[in-house]
């Protein structure tokens, strides 16, 4: 089962390298990784999406929470939150293919960042069956590139 963790850590030097070395030094996969500064610049956020069964989650929170930089630790399984991942997708594109190409993206919310005769690059923010919706539209047309951003999560506020 893939589990969305949020890791709050001190903003030091060294602290990426001790998280992502936990997960290797175990033999657990890092799928997704995003880390940025919090609106407290001595304090950052890591979204990290792993697989595992519980005991393997817990182990994971329980080895995360060890470390001397770790503030807190949360396990979005089981909570109302909300993801999003960002997407750079450059597609192949002639006279005949633009118009409907100019749809797709606009249908998906995504905006054209670049432009060349024979390209354009879309970008788009959504969860993952979004991206996956949008570039399986594309794909037909010629998809030359992709980057896609880790997966950032929030909990949602819970409604009263």
């Amino acid at each position: 089962m893939r589990h969305t963790i949020s890791v709050l850590v001190d903003n030091e030097f060294g602290v990426l390298s001790r998280v992502s070395g936990l997960f290797s030094g175990r033999g657990f996969n890092i799928e997704s990784l995003s880390v940025a500064e919090t609106m407290d610049r001595s304090v950052s956020l890591m979204t990290i999406v792993t697989s595992g069964n519980d005991q393997v989650i817990e182990q994971i929170t329980k080895q995360l929470n060890k470390l001397i930089n770790v503030i807190k630790v949360t396990d979005f399984i089981g909570t109302d939150y909300i993801e999003r991942e960002m997407v750079l997708i450059k597609v192949s594109t002639d006279a005949s293919n633009r118009a409907e190409i100019l749809r797709i993206a606009d249908i998906f919310r995504g905006r054209i960042v670049d432009v060349s005769h024979r390209s354009y690059t879309i970008e788009t923010t959504g969860d993952e069956d979004k991206i996956k919706a949008i570039l399986a539209l594309l794909k037909p047309f010629g998809i030359k590139e992709i980057v896609r951003t880790g997966k950032i999560a929030m909990a949602r506020v819970p409604k009263k």
